[in-house]
């Protein structure tokens, strides 16, 4: 394997651990912590949501620093920061203390998406299918959080699915700075250029520019209240529509294996994991889409699909339910690369993690706010109230996305930079 899809393979592992890592408690407080802690799941979803704050609200900070010193130096610090928090969170005896432990898995995770977008981005030319194959490890690794710590909580407990991809995450960490020391060294040494001073952009131009913004971070912040809330609550979701089917499936597996474990949380936390792995799939079918269509289109599918699946989803359960998700999760996961598209083929280089920073800032702190939305929701009504919601918001997605224009504006060029 040469460097460069070395380079871009850890870029890749990056954002796989960065979703595993955010979404490890979301399958924890659904199975087990509400019974071992004796608190209820509405209850503790409260000590998740200032972990998604940070994960939004140092995404700026991130990207600025990227700009300013070393956009790979900021990824190694991701890498070994996030698996510090991670292992020291598996440590923790309380809510208050595993609240305080995600605050922080939230800091270091806000790093990825300003950084490692910016850098896949402005590295690589095919801009659709890297961010669409980026974005599918993403996926993999919400899918994965389910699938480790389902078969944890079974075979070894909840604290190692925080321990053991906090070890990995550092090793990873330092096999990065390993490969891009002198890039690190490089880009701290060398003197800052200031931007220089172009042409004014014309009134059309700057409109056009203003009315695609508004769109990405209108539909960035909707996309974010479909995307948390099926990602974070799918295992619980699961848990509570697909009984029937997952103790038919665990009774059929002991069987083959000769056993009698009963191992449902396992089964739950697998069909989980292949919801999202498949669903994961229409990030590469948007990907190649984006580069040849345009975002416009292919935004407009993804928002029908998303109707469609969740208003149908109310009052399912078993084998008709995990179906129906399979729908939903195609749109869910099939609209994350479109708004990066957007921004990767309009924002300046020079500015692009700083940019990248702002839609996450946004996207985040949307995330953080759904996860009360969530519990306000389940506690008063269930889950098929929250479809109904996700499909209306689906709905403002499309009617959004129909006034983009069919042309994205692209940066004017700057002259040279004077240092």
């Amino acid at each position: 394997m040469n460097q460069d899809r070395s380079y871009f393979l850890l870029l890749n592992i990056g954002h796989f651990l960065d979703h595993l890592f955010t979404l490890v408690f979301a399958t924890v407080a659904a199975l087990v912590l509400y019974k071992e802690w004796g608190v209820g799941y509405a209850e503790l979803l409260a000590y998740a949501t200032p972990g998604f704050f940070a994960f939004g609200l140092f995404s700026l900070p991130a990207g600025w620093l990227a700009d300013k010193w070393s956009r790979d130096g900021m990824m190694c610090v991701f890498f070994i920061g996030i698996g510090l928090a991670a292992i020291a969170t598996g440590f923790t005896q309380t809510p208050l203390q595993i609240g305080i432990g995600l605050f922080v898995i939230g800091m270091f995770a806000a790093i990825y998406h300003p950084v490692g977008l910016a850098i896949v981005t402005t590295k690589w030319r095919d801009t659709g299918m890297r961010i669409a194959t980026n974005g599918v490890w993403g996926n993999l690794g919400v899918a994965a959080a389910a699938l480790i710590t389902g078969y944890l909580i079974d075979n070894g407990g909840w604290r190692m699915a925080f321990i053991a991809p906090g070890v990995f995450s550092i090793a990873v960490g330092f096999v990065y700075m390993t490969m891009r020391r002198h890039s690190i060294h490089a880009d701290g040494n060398a003197p800052k250029a200031k931007a220089a001073e172009g042409p004014k952009p014309s009134p059309e131009y700057r409109a056009l520019l203003f009315r695609v913004a508004a769109i990405v971070f209108l539909t960035t912040a909707v996309s974010s209240i479909i995307f948390q809330s099926t990602t974070f609550a799918l295992p619980k979701i699961f848990d509570e529509r697909l009984q029937g089917l997952a103790t038919d499936l665990s009774a059929w597996l002991d069987g083959i294996a000769g056993s009698s474990q009963g191992d449902v949380a396992t089964v739950i936390g697998t069909l989980a994991f292949v919801v999202f792995a498949v669903a994961s799939i229409a990030q590469l079918v948007v990907g190649m889409m984006l580069d040849r269509f345009g975002p416009r289109r292919v935004f407009m599918v993804v928002a029908t699909i998303q109707i469609v699946f969740f208003a149908a989803m109310p009052g399912l359960s078993d084998g008709i339910a995990l179906a129906v998700a399979f729908g939903f999760m195609l749109g869910a996961f099939g609209q994350i690369p479109i708004n990066d598209f957007m921004i990767g083929k309009t924002a300046s280089g020079a500015y692009r993690a700083r940019i990248y920073g702002i839609r996450y800032v946004v996207s985040f702190t949307v995330l953080a706010a759904t996860l009360p939305l969530i519990a306000f929701v389940y506690k008063n009504w269930g889950f098929d109230t929250l479809f109904i919601i996700l499909a209306s918001a689906a709905a403002v997605i499309l009617a959004a996305v129909a006034i983009l224009p069919k042309q994205l504006p692209t940066p004017e060029p700057a002259p040279a930079a004077a240092e």
